[in-house]
């Protein structure tokens, strides 16, 4: 029952190599509170493997958040991490706060764990849409907004504060996404949605690359595309190759290889999580020579400019608008695997073990 208290189970890591389930017991909802249960929660592989894998940097620094530094040698994070993800849907059983009714189906951020507490004064919390697929809503309150923050670096990087809507900066302008993942294909998503005049994703999977082609995209491998932005995409004024490439692959060679297909003075709009080191990466050729820029998009740190303007809400909200318009193709191509709650351990372990072709994978409650 709403009112009692409840058992809830996280998915965490107890070692390196090791997931496991974490139970706590949770009290009934208060006041201006919301209780939830969990429908679907996505994973996000290129985070929550590092946890898995050991190579997370919080394990091994500390994050100093008034100094923007990590301090090396103390962990923030330690074994057994007890709650991982960011990519949840729930069902409001117990509504005690306005605006709010049972049976609400929410999208917003609380881990993999089967049930949450929520306050809305300080939780992400987006209603879905009447009839949409509520598998969807694992996108909402973070992914898509991760990817739909690229774009907007780039509309502030042609707008500075006067971004007149997402994609402006994009708008009748060829662009390459590095990168077939899932933020790869919603940065493509989103600025197909703003009006970019040629859309290259680019990722040396076959199985990727097949993806981005169903979904309505150009895709080729690292060197082509290199050779098709320098061949096909030029400029009277700006020389030739793309004006931005969002690169959302995590290797130091896929950076060298975006700098390369870039215009002179073009942009990397970076949203890869590098743990290792950039010997790939080489600074003193065509980043130096054509004078090109790399700015790295966090989803904690919108473009200055327009921070006042641009929240993570709003761009949850325009996720939702790009879910309504490209939801079926979203759900029939980039869902690729829905596991049981209860086998997602048993998952991870083949996951890591075995590296099976994947996008998007999701725990689905039962």
């Amino acid at each position: 029952m709403p009112h009692e208290h409840r058992h809830i189970r996280s998915l965490g890591v107890e070692r390196p190599g090791e997931p496991y389930f974490f139970g706590y017991d949770e009290g009934p909802a208060g006041d201006g509170q919301l209780r939830l249960d969990l429908l679907y929660t996505g994973l996000s592989a290129g985070t929550e493997l590092t946890f898995l894998k050991g190579s997370n940097p919080y394990l091994h620094s500390r994050w100093d958040d008034w100094q923007g530094l990590f301090i090396p040698g103390e962990p923030s994070a330690h074994f057994p991490v007890n709650f991982l993800g960011y990519m949840e849907v729930a069902r409001v059983v117990d509504a005690r706060a306005p605006g709010f009714s049972n049976g609400d189906v929410l999208a917003t951020t609380f881990g993999h764990k089967t049930g949450h507490t929520a306050n809305p004064a300080h939780d992400l919390l987006l209603k879905l849409p009447e009839g949409m697929d509520p598998i969807l809503g694992v996108f909402v309150a973070q992914m898509g907004p991760i990817a739909a923050n690229g774009i907007l670096h780039a509309d502030a990087d042609q707008f500075g504060a006067s971004v007149p809507h997402l994609g402006a900066g994009v708008e009748g302008r060829p662009v390459l996404v590095w990168g077939g993942g899932t933020v790869g294909l919603f940065c493509a998503l989103f600025a197909r949605q703003g009006g970019a005049s040629e859309i290259v994703v680019v990722d040396p999977s076959p199985f990727r690359q097949d993806i981005a082609r169903r979904m309505g995209f150009i895709a080729m491998g690292e060197d082509e595309a290199v050779r098709h932005a320098k061949s096909a995409w030029h400029h009277k004024a700006g020389g030739r190759g793309a004006e931005y490439v969002f690169q959302t692959r995590a290797r130091s060679d896929s950076l060298h290889r975006c700098l390369q297909a870039l215009r002179p003075q073009g942009t990397v709009i970076d949203l890869a999580f590098y743990q290792g080191g950039m010997d790939g990466a080489r600074f003193g050729e065509e980043f130096h020579h054509n004078g090109l820029a790399i700015r790295c998009a966090q989803i904690n740190r919108m473009p200055r400019p327009v921070a006042h303007a641009w929240d993570q809400r709003r761009l949850a909200q325009e996720t939702l608008r790009l879910l309504q318009a490209e939801g079926g193709a979203i759900r029939e191509h980039m869902i690729t695997h829905v596991v049981p709650y209860d086998g997602a351990p048993d998952f991870l372990r083949r996951l890591v073990a075995d590296r099976p072709d994947f996008l998007q994978i999701v725990f689905e409650a039962t």
